[in-house]
């Protein structure tokens, strides 16, 4: 008889899910702003249904990606470090050069940044596709959906 007056959260099972493919365009954009947009559409913020331990977010393709930007001077400033392990293994790269040699890995380290900490990182991770330029081998997936 009480049951009417307690409210229920309905779950959703991950085989109900339907994913959506995604194409963003940061030519020109923030990167930290974009790398924001692009973990809210992996994690599946936008959607009615979320829920933080369900993976519901969409595929994404990312393009332009040499095209991004920073503001302030952190191309010179910014740095990231990785350290082998070893003495004198540590390792500096400043922003500037990383998009020089592979704006792809960092963009995508900033999205990495961006998501949760948990089991479901690698999985959303694995639905990112970065392309430096505007080419990329998903243009069947969008084109249904311009009709």
């Amino acid at each position: 008889m009480i049951s009417h007056l307690t409210h229920s959260t309905t779950s959703y099972p991950t085989s109900s899910v339907e994913r959506k493919w995604v194409l963003i365009d940061v030519s020109g954009k923030i990167l930290g702003r974009a790398a924001t947009e692009i973990a809210n559409v992996l994690s599946g913020k936008g959607k009615a249904s979320y829920s933080p331990n369900i993976d519901i977010g969409d595929y994404v393709v990312v393009i332009n990606a040499a095209e991004v930007k920073v503001t302030g001077r952190k191309d010179l400033q910014k740095i990231y470090t990785n350290y082998s392990g070893y003495p004198g293994g540590l390792k500096k790269l400043a922003l500037g050069k990383a998009m020089d040699k592979s704006p792809v890995q960092v963009l995508r380290r900033a999205i990495s940044g961006m998501l949760s900490k948990n089991k479901l990182r690698d999985r959303r991770l694995a639905r990112l596709h970065i392309y430096s330029d505007a080419n990329h081998p998903y243009i069947s997936r969008f084109e249904k959906s311009k009709v």
